[in-house]
């Protein structure tokens, strides 16, 4: 199964759990940017705002086509309990090209559930396995990780 995994990530901290994953997988990667439009204490409160109203954002050209991936993971911190603005237009240009996928979440506590939802709804794909990491797992998410990628194969 060839397959990509696409995220966005503020902080990076998202991005340290789609380098761990991709590690086990051995698969393809791609982080989606904004030119640090959502960078700062002023970003962190656009980025909040505009993941609440539903607003996309302009995204840099990617590099992988989706549709040449039998599944994508898609990875995203919680922004009021959303997904990124990012992973919000990166799915809404991309969701016809999408196979299969599977999402993850990175959050401080809540409002993972309603970024999962949110994200299957968007693009319009059964998710054929879903992940969340509070605060409390990023320092130890192997167990989590191991489980998800269960899930996929």
């Amino acid at each position: 199964m060839k397959i990509l995994i696409v995220y966005y990530s503020r902080t990076d901290v998202t991005k340290g759990i789609a380098n761990k994953i991709q590690s086990i997988l051995n698969c393809d990667i791609e982080e989606i940017t904004d030119d640090g439009k959502y960078d700062g204490k002023l970003g962190f409160l656009k980025g909040g705002m505009n993941a609440t109203m539903g607003r996309a954002s302009d995204i840099n050209p990617i590099s992988k086509d989706p549709a040449d991936y039998d599944l994508v993971i898609v990875g995203t911190p919680v922004w009021s309990s959303n997904m990124a603005t990012p992973i919000f237009t990166y799915l809404i240009q991309n969701k016809d090209k999408i196979n299969k996928m599977a999402s993850f979440c990175t959050c401080m506590g809540g409002g993972y559930d309603k970024a999962l939802e949110k994200m299957a709804e968007v693009s319009g794909k059964q998710q054929i396995s879903t992940m969340f990491l509070t605060s409390k797992d990023i320092d130890n998410p192997s167990e989590k990780i191991d489980t998800f990628i269960n899930e996929i194969k």
